[in-house]
Formats: C-alpha cells, sequence, structure tokens
C-alpha cells in the first residue's frame, strides 16, 4: 500500500479511529495486524519474508541475551547476520551478481549463458533488515536488553509508518513509545496531520511535477538529441526532486506517527544548505547514514585503532562505508561507482582541510564568514549534482554519455536552446514553475518540517504569520486526492531500494 494513493487515506482513518477506541493492551494487536495488511498489499507472499526476518532476529535477541561466551555469542550474531543478510542479498542482488560474473567470463572469452532468477524485489526489504539488524547487534554488545515480548518485537519491525522506506529506528527508541499508552490528543492529530500535509505537496505536486522533466532527459528515447544543457537542467531539478521525494516521504511517516503520539527520529536537516560533504551525510536521510556511522564505520576504526597508518586506514574505512552504502542503494554498478566517488570525493575533503584553512586566511577571508559559507555550499551542491548522474543514469554506459554532454556537448546558438527546450518540453511557464516549486519546498521546510509541526521555530519565534501559508498547503494537500483519482500520482523513489 501506498501513502500516495485513496486506499491509504482510507486505511488509516479506519487505523486512527481503532487505536484510540481500543484499550491500549490490545492496541499492538491491532497495529501488528494493520502494519500486515498495509504490507501484504503489494503482495501477499512476501509477508513470510518479513516474518522470517522478524523471528530469526527475535530467537537470536533472546539467545544473545541468555548466553555467556563470548565466542557462543560471536557464532549467534554471525548466523543471525548470515540468515538476513543472506535474504536480502538473495533477493536484491543475486541476479545483478549473476549478470555481472556471466559479463566478466565474457571479457575473458568464456562462452557462458545468463542465468537469472524470476525475483521479484520484496519492498522495504533494505530498511526491516537494518533496522532488526540494529536490534540484534545492540543486544550482543550488550546496549540494550532483549525484547521478550514477540508482539511487541514484531510491531518494531513492522510499524507501517515507516516500514517500507524508513526512517531506520533504534529499538530503544521506538519499542517503548510502542508500549507507552498514548491518549487521544487533539495537538498531536493536528501537529500530526500539518507535516503529513506538507510531506503530500513535497512528493505529489514538488517531485512529481518536477520528475517530467528530469526523465524526458534521463529516459529519452533519442540520446543523440540530449544536450549538455539539458543534462545540466535535468541533474539541477533532479537534486530537488529527490529531496522532495524522499524527505516528502519520511515527512508523511513522521506526521502518521506523530497522531499516534509516536515520535519518530528526523531524516533530513535542509541538507541542500550543507557547507561539506561531511556536514551534508549529516542532514541527508540521516537515520541510514547514522546506521553505518555506528555499525559499520566506527566499528572498523575501533579496530584500527593503536595500528600503522591509522589515518589511511580511516579513510580505507570511509570508502568501505560508502561502498557498500552505495549497493544499498541499488543493484547495479551505477549505484556503487556512485558511492565510490562520494568516499573519494570525503576523503579528499578531510586531506584538503588544512589548504583550504590557509587559502582563506591568504585571502584575508573569515572561514564562517557569509561569502566563504555560500562558496562552501555551491561547492557541496556541484559536487553532488556531478554524483547524481550516476545515481540516476539507468546504466554505466549512460552515465558517462551524459557525463560526455555535460562536458562537451555545449553550443550559444538558438536552435541548440530551442532543440534543448523542445527535448524537456520547458518553455517559460515550465521554468517559472520550477523555479516556484523549489521555494514551495524551502517554506515548508521552514514553516512546517523542521520546526516539526510546532508553533514556534528553532530561535524561539512564533510561525502564526505563516498561517496563511499553511492553509495553502492543505489545500494542494486536498487537491492531490484529485490527482490520485486521476492517475497522476508516481511510487516513491525509494521503494526500489
Amino acid at each position: 500500500m501506498s501513502f500516495n494513493s485513496l486506499v491509504f487515506l482510507i486505511y488509516l482513518v479506519i487505523v486512527l479511529v481503532l487505536y484510540y477506541a481500543l484499550p491500549h493492551k490490545v492496541r499492538w494487536i491491532m497495529l501488528l495486524i494493520a502494519s500486515y495488511i498495509f504490507y501484504a498489499y503489494w503482495n501477499f507472499k512476501l509477508i513470510f519474508l518479513i516474518l522470517a526476518t522478524t523471528l530469526t532476529s527475535y530467537v537470536a535477541g533472546l539467545l544473545l541475551d541468555r548466553v555467556k561466551k563470548q565466542w557462543l555469542k560471536n557464532l549467534l550474531l554471525v548466523v543471525t547476520l548470515v540468515i538476513c543478510l543472506g535474504l536480502l542479498f538473495f533477493f536484491k542482488y543475486f541476479n545483478f551478481i549473476s549478470g555481472s560474473i556471466t559479463s566478466l567470463l565474457r571479457v575473458f572469452g568464456a562462452e557462458v549463458d545468463d542465468f537469472f532468477l524470476n525475483l521479484i524485489l520484496p519492498v522495504g526489504i533494505s530498511f526491516y533488515t537494518f533496522q532488526t539488524l540494529s536490534y540484534v547487534i545492540d543486544v550482543y554488545r550488550g546496549s540494550i536488553d532483549a525484547e521478550k515480548h514477540i508482539g511487541y518485537f514484531a510491531l518494531f519491525v513492522s510499524y507501517f509508518p515507516q516500514l517500507v522506506a524508513g526512517p531506520i529506528e533504534r529499538p530503544q527508541d521506538l519499542l517503548p513509545q510502542l508500549k507507552s499508552e498514548h491518549k487521544l490528543n487533539t495537538d498531536n492529530l493536528w501537529q500530526g496531520f500539518k507535516i503529513m500535509a506538507a510531506g503530500f505537496v513535497k512528493k505529489v505536486v514538488v517531485a512529481d511535477t518536477l520528475a517530467r522533466y528530469v526523465d524526458s532527459v534521463y529516459n529519452a528515447a533519442d540520446m543523440s538529441q540530449v544536450t549538455g544543457l539539458a543534462v545540466l537542467i535535468a541533474t539541477l531539478v533532479f537534486i530537488v526532486q529527490i529531496y522532495c521525494d524522499f524527505s516528502g516521504y519520511s515527512d508523511i511517516a513522521t506526521g502518521c506517527a506523530k497522531m499516534m503520539g509516536v515520535e519518530l527520529m528526523v531524516n533530513f536537516r535542509s541538507p541542500l544548505f550543507s557547507e561539506s560533504l561531511d556536514d551534508f551525510w549529516s542532514r541527508w536521510h540521516i537515520s541510514l547514514n547514522t546506521w553505518f556511522r555506528d555499525y559499520v564505520y566506527l566499528p572498523l576504526n575501533y579496530r584500527a585503532m593503536g595500528k600503522k597508518h591509522l589515518r589511511a586506514r580511516v579513510y580505507l574505512n570511509l570508502l568501505i562505508v560508502f561502498f557498500v552504502s552505495g549497493l544499498w542503494h541499488g543493484a547495479n554498478w551505477t549505484f556503487v561507482i556512485w558511492g565510490l566517488y562520494n568516499g573519494v570525493c570525503q576523503v579528499l575533503e578531510g586531506l584538503l582541510k588544512k589548504p583550504k584553512s590557509a587559502l582563506c586566511a591568504k585571502m584575508g577571508w573569515t572561514e564562517n564568514g557569509p561569502k566563504t559559507r555560500i562558496i562552501r555550499i555551491l561547492k557541496t551542491n556541484l559536487i553532488m549534482l556531478f554524483g547524481l548522474v550516476l545515481f540516476r543514469a539507468s546504466s554505466v554506459g549512460d552515465a558517462f554519455m551524459f557525463f560526455g554532454k555535460l562536458f562537451t556537448d555545449w553550443s550559444a546558438t538558438g536552435q541548440y536552446f530551442t532543440d534543448t527546450f523542445a527535448l524537456m518540453d520547458l518553455d517559460v511557464v515550465g521554468a517559472i514553475t520550477i523555479v516556484l516549486l523549489t521555494t514551495v519546498m524551502l517554506s515548508l521546510d521552514k514553516l512546517i518540517i523542521i520546526p516539526r509541526g510546532k508553533d514556534l521555530l528553532p530561535d524561539g519565534s512564533k510561525v502564526c504569520h505563516a498561517t496563511g501559508y499553511i492553509y495553502i498547503v492543505w489545500l494542494i494537500a486536498a487537491a492531490w486526492l484529485l490527482l490520485i483519482s486521476l492517475g497522476q500520482s508516481s511510487a516513491f523513489i525509494y521503494f526500489q531500494f
């Protein structure tokens, strides 16, 4: 079941009514059933995968909590990782690995046939697998106690607002909230509705509208018609599209949970205003990046402590994390290269930190002055822009073709601009639309999402002056229903991951 559907709105109303009508002691049963219905709506058979992951991690947690011998705990952890990650790798990466091996063998002259399985990628498998692994690893480390109640644990894994595309919640944050009694609170309903409305606008109005300009270039039927200017415009628009698409989902999930009194973690903090790559990754998809930090990067660095060439090892670990992150995003070499590209850029940024400071001093610029901050923001977004060419391209070949266009295919003739705008079906109205939608996105973040639907901004100032804008958001969200009824909505980008 997708958030941007009429079925979901009906479903949500029913769930909320039952949630507050039922006694607290049986709410978890209703929520668990509702969550499985939400997931099974796509494909009933795939429900058994999430059940298998849930049961495996639940039993592993109980055993890890009881076992005292370290070697046995290590064995239990490895077995659990093999089972949970094995399911993920089989369904998501088997055909990718098989195709890659076949292509490699052909390079060396071997005559081999393609071997692919007719597999369906289970929606959200990357997200709920990581969520269960965070639980198992935390129990293994002794950071938390194992959850004894299998019902609440199953609800932790399958809680429908964040099941399909996050945020990836930690057990110590979500489990206590699921167990707590939440009484009907009109303020929670009101604030949750505002955040959801903003998320719907970001997805359906902003992201889906911009998608057609991006698709006209990256999915062009005749790539020879694509120009460097078209690639530049499409990629710049894609930055806004993917941000609104994914953060829109996170906002809907956050608002939905808020209506039930549950606070999900903030998944985005205005990443497009980041002043460095490190700053960007601390603002973008926060739940995933902190997961990689806590369960991959920091353990690798801990093992490197006290050894020679520590700094080189830290940078190597950074590359490993970004490689895994790229692979997590999709079974395609474009994502792997995208991950490594970001890792290399992150390493270079670390290496150039001191020379950059020296250059600022030589130029007489204040490192945190307005001029340098603007330069840093532009530099960060430029680096991300090149990476998004890889992220959006369908294949490595297409990606390098787009890079070739971006760096070589330019002209100042009137025909060049005419051909570019014709390809993208972009006119003056379209250009104004892009600017207005970007402004809407920034306004939504400033007025609703950043303060999390509260009546105060982070600096303590009231947002009552924004009431008019908020009503406009609600009006647009209502218009979204009409768009859905006409079949104009599209799936969330991160559903494929």
